[in-house]
């Protein structure tokens, strides 16, 4: 229970912040979302995460959000590098700041070779480069620089042609509006240290997330080291934000069973056989037999039953599931961990249930510091 956390890890459980993942426009998003979204954010919540795939795009949905909230931060997670230019993300990214009145986080991924080349068309080559590029012209143009970049993805403006280097015309309210990468992989881990502001992480184990952990952080100390900037703590200001499915339940193999089909989605479907970021992850996290299965199952077309090859450990080592009590004991462990921001993914059949997640979860906070009740809140 939340009692046996060193005095240490309690004060980092009272430190670390709530937000909410809303997932994509489509599929049971709509005035469901906007509700969950508002209650969040009369709990305290401090961020409301909106994805994107090959359906609704993100900005749209953050921009509707923006308009009816007030004070809850509003993210993109993710917007996706091969949907756009740096500099159309960055006109995007200052919109959205300035509509929100510097509510918005920039959160950016690279996607999968299969929606990058079969949706995008845009080649899945040298993903580490193009995003270090991409964070660059991005910065570049939110600072209101005029934006002169020779890459080996990106130049701008191009040569030998009309094009002359550009400046921003509108000015954001925070030119170094905070930038966050989606990363799985050690190498994206790394890069996500050095180049952003915070991390965006998914299907994150407190037990199996040292070596992740010490990823970022050799990142950070090589942006530390790039800065000259005095010894310290190089965690320091940056955001572990973790997605986390929550399952509230006595019944832990219906709690299971709840999150069976996005776990197996994502370990068994999402890419292919020889290159699946999450299959590999779960792979390090020590679950190789029930990685081949779900995949094999998964890519013979019986999602089902790649659902049912979900143990629960791997379940429930990768999201929250169980009666409040026992949340509460997990929570300190992703803030042990070190996890700053944990967000919520609530799942539940209607959207009162899903309201209540996200009320349990915060009260569960508070119980895991010790009846504190509150969190950090704020933008």
């Amino acid at each position: 229970m939340a009692g046996t956390l060193s005095p240490e890890a309690l004060a980092t459980v009272e430190a670390m912040d709530l937000a909410i993942t809303c997932g994509y426009a489509g599929m049971g998003l709509g005035t469901d979302t906007l509700e969950l979204v508002q209650v969040a954010e009369s709990l305290g919540y401090r961020q409301a995460w909106v994805a994107e795939a090959y359906g609704s795009d993100a900005p749209t949905v953050l921009a509707w959000l923006a308009a009816q909230t007030s004070t809850i931060g509003l993210g993109a997670g993710v917007m996706q590098i091969p949907a756009r230019t740096p500099a159309m993300t960055a006109m995007t990214a200052a919109t959205l700041d300035t509509l929100s009145q510097g509510r918005f986080h920039l959160g950016l991924g690279v996607s999968g070779p299969q929606v990058s080349e079969g949706w995008h068309g845009v080649r899945f080559t040298s993903p580490l480069q193009r995003t270090r590029e991409y964070v660059d012209v991005v910065r570049m143009a939110l600072r209101r620089e005029q934006v002169s970049y020779a890459g080996e993805h990106v130049t701008l403006p191009l040569p030998d042609g009309p094009g002359k280097a550009l400046r921003l015309t509108i000015r954001p309210p925070r030119p170094d509006l905070p930038i966050y990468l989606a990363a799985v992989g050690p190498r994206n881990l790394r890069l996500a240290g050095e180049v952003a502001d915070g991390w965006l992480g998914i299907f994150f184990s407190p037990e199996h997330s040292a070596d992740m952990l010490d990823a970022v952080r050799a990142g950070r100390e090589v942006r530390a080291a790039s800065e000259g900037a005095p010894a310290g703590d190089v965690m320091a200001g940056f955001d572990v934000v973790v997605t986390v499915p929550v399952v509230v339940t006595d019944d832990l193999e219906a709690g299971r069973a709840a999150v069976a089909d996005y776990t197996a989605l994502y370990i068994g479907g999402m890419g292919s056989r020889k290159q699946n970021f999450y299959n590999a992850l779960a792979r390090r996290m020590g679950f190789d037999d029930a990685a081949d299965e779900i995949q094999d199952l998964y890519l013979a077309g019986r999602p089902r039953d790649a659902a049912s090859a979900v143990p629960f450990e791997l379940a429930d080592a990768t999201a929250l599931i169980g009666p409040p009590e026992r949340i509460a004991e997990r929570i300190g462990r992703y803030a042990d961990a070190g996890v700053s921001t944990l967000s919520v993914a609530p799942f539940a059949a209607s959207t009162a249930q899903r309201a209540e997640v996200l009320r349990t979860v915060k009260t569960a906070l508070g119980a895991s510091a010790r009846g504190g009740g509150t969190s950090r809140v704020g933008r």
